[in-house]
């Protein structure tokens, strides 16, 4: 059984914290709208907290941070996971984070988590994981729009010089 959920204004550690577990019980989790879910705090603290993580270490070995609002949304829920052991890695496999809502599943339904949701927040200080990846360098685009056709190239024009 797949479970679909929407991150649209979910907190994303509430979210993360139900995906990881429904992955631990042997559910298969999608979420969806990821760069729409929020993480609550001051704009300039969260900023600073990701910006501080990003810039760890050395260009060499790391620690490298995604810049992607689905694989840090992904990255969150493995930081929830056991995932150095055999069911944590299972686990971690049968979770996947989209941008947008794929082709394929725009007709099905979705589910929301009441008690992550943004309304819970007893302020207003958050900072969508969009804000949060555009702030890092990301390429994130405010609507995303999958394609119906992968776009092919023509090797004649491709290759020429």
């Amino acid at each position: 059984m797949i479970m679909i959920i929407d991150g649209t204004d979910l907190i994303l550690g509430r979210m993360a914290t139900f995906a990881a577990k429904q992955a631990l019980l042997g559910e298969s989790v999608d979420i969806v709208n990821c760069a729409k879910a929020v993480v609550s705090g001051k704009k300039a603290n969260t900023y600073a907290f990701y910006v501080q993580k990003a810039s760890r270490g050395t260009p060499r070995k790391g620690a490298f941070v995604t810049r992607s609002p689905d694989r840090l949304v992904r990255r969150t829920i493995r930081g929830m996971l056991p995932y150095k052991n055999a069911r944590g890695m299972e686990a971690f496999k049968r979770v996947m984070c989209y941008t947008g809502v794929p082709p394929g599943m725009q007709g099905q339904k979705m589910e929301t988590i009441a008690y992550a949701n943004m309304s819970k927040l007893p302020n207003l200080r958050y900072v969508t994981v969009a804000d949060i990846a555009k702030h890092l360098g990301g390429k994130v685009s405010d609507i995303v729009e999958y394609r119906k056709e992968v776009p092919t190239r023509n090797k004649k024009t491709h290759n020429k010089k």
